[in-house]
């Protein structure tokens, strides 16, 4: 889970909590905040009935000593004074109770404000009630007003989390991917600062540009060093080569000898490949060679069968050429040469015999896919991982491997920009594929 979706999710809880803890607050609270409002709506009844006690209405009835009842059509609230036994001292307060009437065969139960007070020398007591229907209906208002503040509050937070953090990790995100993700060669390492006024974030760009510095030269160093070494033993080993060679023309060498000298320059022959297989790879990562040519992969292809036709023979395999369009791109021919040669020439090394090796393409849209298939002894994804390591040999018959193959053609790929990749399953084969852009 990124870290943008993290932060938001984290903020988004924690202030969902408080508003649900609020929110709970208010729900269980919405039975005495309703009585409440009720009561104070009672208590102002009861006073705007006091102050009309002399109207006619009611001081007709109270003049007669008779009740004095009101109910409204619907019969949610009522006005009931009567008279009842004179008390001198007047009742302080009123009273609150909940109570079920009837009137006109309607059963209600009502939240009823009871006060006896004292008017022109009489007791009466009054009783003032509203309907409990009411007050569910306040109580289901308020629960719908809270949910609905409460998902509204919930969206708000959630998408003002999103967009804040958004904006907030956009420098880290760039770090990320243009000093982490889309660098291939630290030699070409983009050390421009991402602006940004979070001091961390900076920190983060300085430390990576930093280390690809420290990388970059220890890249440099490395690369120098295995040039310079690969090349200045070339001369010593063409030395001890011609000298071998000169002493094997020498009639009275003995049969023991002679094998000797073969087998040293057979020693010699083969650190001279490596050699120069690892020469090719330094010039190749020092961009020591030119993209003027015009390659036609089909035709390399015909090639590269052409030349390993014996081999192929040899070992009883078939070739299927099933390549059916005609691609092109600007590179370097004879690297390009190289890297095909050195995947089917592996397929051939570690097929099995009576094997196939199937070259195969596809077009698409923004891409060239060319295919190498072989029905050899395949790789574990351990293999797969490591299958562009340096000297990483696999087990096979031929004694020339040296486990530089695949170094070249990762080498050869990244020059020319052509991502590579590699299916496999064991002791079933091999399928490399190189995924050409249509720029």
């Amino acid at each position: 889970m990124k870290l943008q979706v993290k932060l938001a999710l984290y903020n988004t809880l924690t202030k969902l909590a408080i508003i649900l803890f609020t929110g709970l607050l208010i729900l269980l609270s919405i039975e005495k905040i309703s009585y409440d409002h009720v009561e104070l709506r009672l208590e102002e009844n009861e006073r705007e009935t006091l102050k009309n006690l002399s109207s006619k209405e009611i001081n007709s009835k109270l003049s007669d000593q008779k009740p004095y009842t009101d109910y409204n059509i619907l019969k949610e609230e009522f006005i009931i004074i009567r008279p009842v036994k004179f008390q001198p001292t007047e009742t302080q307060g009123a009273k609150f109770t909940t109570e079920t009437r009837t009137s006109d065969q309607v059963t209600q139960t009502y939240r009823i404000l009871t006060h006896q007070f004292n008017f022109n020398n009489h007791t009466y007591l009054l009783e003032i009630g509203v309907a409990i229907t009411s007050i569910e209906e306040l109580k289901s208002i308020i629960k719908r007003f809270t949910l609905l503040t409460l998902v509204i509050a919930l969206a708000l937070t959630l998408v003002s989390d999103l967009v804040f953090t958004k904006f907030l990790l956009a420098p880290f995100y760039k770090i990320i991917d243009r000093k982490l993700i889309k660098v291939n060669d630290p030699m070409n390492f983009d050390y421009e600062k991402i602006k940004t006024t979070t001091q961390d974030f900076e920190l983060l760009d300085d430390s990576i540009s930093t280390l690809m510095k420290k990388i970059s030269n220890l890249f440099s160093l490395e690369k120098q060093f295995i040039a310079n070494v690969s090349h200045e033993l070339l001369t010593p080993i063409s030395i001890i080569s011609s000298r071998l060679e000169n002493i094997l023309l020498q009639e009275e060498l003995s049969e023991a000898s002679e094998n000797k000298m073969h087998a040293s320059l057979k020693t010699l022959n083969r650190l001279k490949s490596i050699i120069n297989s690892l020469l090719l790879i330094s010039k190749v990562e020092n961009n020591q060679y030119d993209k003027a040519d015009m390659v036609m992969i089909a035709g390399v292809i015909m090639e590269i069968e052409e030349e390993l036709e014996d081999r192929l023979e040899e070992r009883h395999l078939t070739f299927n050429n099933n390549i059916k369009y005609i691609y092109s791109l600007m590179g370097n021919r004879p690297l390009m040469h190289t890297l095909l040669f050195n995947l089917i020439n592996n397929a051939i090394k570690y097929n099995k015999p009576k094997g196939s090796i199937t070259v195969a393409d596809e077009l698409k849209e923004d891409v060239y896919i060319l295919e190498i298939t072989d029905t050899g002894a395949g790789m574990d994804q351990q293999q797969i991982e490591n299958a562009f390591n340096r000297f990483e040999k696999f087990e096979t018959e031929e004694k020339e491997s040296y486990g530089l193959g695949l170094a070249i053609v990762k080498s050869i790929t990244t020059f020319h920009n052509i991502r590579v990749k590699i299916d496999s399953v064991k002791d079933k084969g091999t399928s490399v594929y190189l995924i050409f852009n249509r720029d």
